[in-house]
């Protein structure tokens, strides 16, 4: 991306200090610190070195972190509240400048009100009780967190060159590299977990065969589908549909062409076109994507 944009002839310090990530904590505490911090490292580095970005603010990494969902489990989901308090601290002491932790029963439904507070009550104690938020990378100086660190970048730039190699990002994403990257990691992770050499509590290790679920799970209301329909048929009957077929068009134009589809996007938005209505007008033109038949 910065790459197209500097082509374009927009300077770096333009619109690097506008850019933001968004990333994953898990359960490794150490591991997921070093993560953040080695992000934090290598974008300094790259904004300084490759594209020559002076404004100081430019080198600043933002990045929003979530909690790991797929590390929540349906057995003893208590425990979860742990492991999310364990992954939002790692975030935190990484440096992340934005936070959503996970709610404890979210690997059996959408959260309830309890769990939701419970998950916001963790971020509160960890901002307001343990002092963490006081001091700018506090574990910086840590032989081990520094050694993490270090590896971590080292590994980011053989990823690259493996990258580069295959032709850049978008070959990559076309064979499949990523996401073979992807699924093997998990097959390694839950082969792990089933062969037990990684113990995961109330799943593989400490498990509880008489376990009775002890927190109140949302139930949703099965009328709420009809509710909505009505609502969506109430908006198609009382909108403008020319004007709705207008934007939609000028939105398929801007999607085949090289104009910035958001304007576009928005007037579509401002004419109650459904977002069903807008998603199928770039499934129009882009198709869809099919994952690789090889993986």
């Amino acid at each position: 991306m910065c790459i197209r944009d500097r082509a374009r002839g927009l300077d770096v310090d333009e619109f690097a200090p506008r850019l933001s990530f968004f990333f994953n904590s898990h359960n490794d505490f150490f591991e997921e610190i070093a993560k953040f911090r080695a992000a934090r490292r290598i974008w300094a580095r790259e904004m300084r070195e490759t594209f020559g970005a002076r404004n100081p603010r430019s080198w600043l990494c933002r990045f929003h972190t979530q909690t790991a969902g797929v590390s929540l489990t349906a057995q003893q989901p208590e425990n979860n509240v742990v492991r999310v308090a364990i992954q939002a601290l790692a975030a935190v002491l990484g440096g992340t400048q934005s936070l959503h932790t996970n709610s404890m029963d979210e690997a059996l439904a959408l959260p309830s009100e309890e769990a939701v507070t419970v998950a916001l009550r963790t971020q509160q104690i960890i901002a307001e009780e343990s002092g963490v938020v006081n001091t700018v990378d506090p574990l910086a100086g840590s032989f081990f967190v520094e050694h993490e660190t270090n590896k971590i970048e080292a590994q980011v730039y053989d990823y690259w060159q493996q990258v580069d190699e295959i032709g850049g990002v978008l070959p990559a994403i076309e064979t499949g590299f990523y996401q073979t990257e992807i699924s093997l990691a998990a097959y390694r992770y839950q082969r792990e977990i089933d062969a037990g050499r990684r113990a995961i509590v109330g799943v593989n290790a400490y498990a509880d065969p008489d376990e009775q679920l002890r927190i109140p799970i949302l139930k949703m209301d099965p009328r709420g589908y009809e509710r909505q329909v009505g609502r969506l048929a109430t908006i198609r009957a009382e909108r403008d549909n020319e004007q709705v077929a207008a934007t939609l068009s000028a939105l398929r134009k801007a999607a085949a062409g090289d104009t910035n589809t958001m304007p576009a996007i928005l007037d579509a938005v401002r004419a109650y076109a459904t977002l069903g209505e807008i998603t199928d007008v770039f499934r129009e033109v882009f198709g869809t994507y099919e994952e690789p038949t090889w993986i």
